[in-house]
């Protein structure tokens, strides 16, 4: 299994108690559907790029991102500690299904992105998670877009067409081409009366 193969689930905090619990961060929208999960993969901090398989003993969601986790054979805090800091992933085939118009980030980069009154804009190069919401990047002119992920201005994907189908607001991609003036409406307090 490489991370290829993988989604990022989350990542594992310090340990929790004496007996091998860690405090996990979950990047999912439901922690709770994943209490019944029986495996994950760990990369550890000084082994980038190598997954570890680990059977899950216990996953206990304690709010919206954070869990008790109880990994198989970490059964003391000393071996909890080595932990810190992991990564968290699970295979991408153990996804959960979507709804019809829902997708995955992953599933959509390098789709065309289209938008409905202007056409084929540029391609999707990746997504940022910010704190108010997430946002898509695309190539538009050599300028980076940023285009909020809403269900107003992001309606669909096309997996067959490997587009997807937007809905900009006007103005928004004049705010990333129209350089910034540089004309003050007040003049300097060197400038002469």
């Amino acid at each position: 299994m490489t991370v290829d193969d993988c989604y990022l689930l989350g990542s594992i905090g310090k340990p929790h108690g004496l007996k091998g619990f860690v405090v996990a961060f979950l990047d999912v929208d439901n922690p709770d559907s994943y209490r019944k999960v029986k495996s994950v993969w760990l990369e550890m901090p000084a082994a980038p790029g190598k997954l570890v398989a680990y059977d899950i003993e216990k996953l206990q969601p304690q709010s919206n991102e954070r869990a008790l986790l109880k990994l198989k054979g970490i059964d003391r805090i000393e071996e909890a500690e080595p932990l810190r800091n992991a990564k968290l992933y699970r295979a991408l085939q153990d996804l959960p299904a979507l709804e019809e118009d829902q997708f995955y980030f992953h599933d959509v980069i390098g789709y065309a992105v289209v938008d409905q009154q202007l056409g084929e804009l540029g391609t999707v190069e990746s997504f940022y998670e910010l704190p108010q919401q997430d946002v898509l990047a695309m190539r538009y002119q050599g300028q980076e877009v940023l285009i909020p992920v809403v269900d107003e201005l992001v309606s669909h994907a096309d997996q067959a067409t490997r587009t997807l189908h937007v809905n900009l607001p006007e103005g928004l991609l004049d705010v990333y081409l129209t350089p910034p003036s540089r004309e003050r409406d007040e003049p300097d307090e060197f400038d002469e009366a």
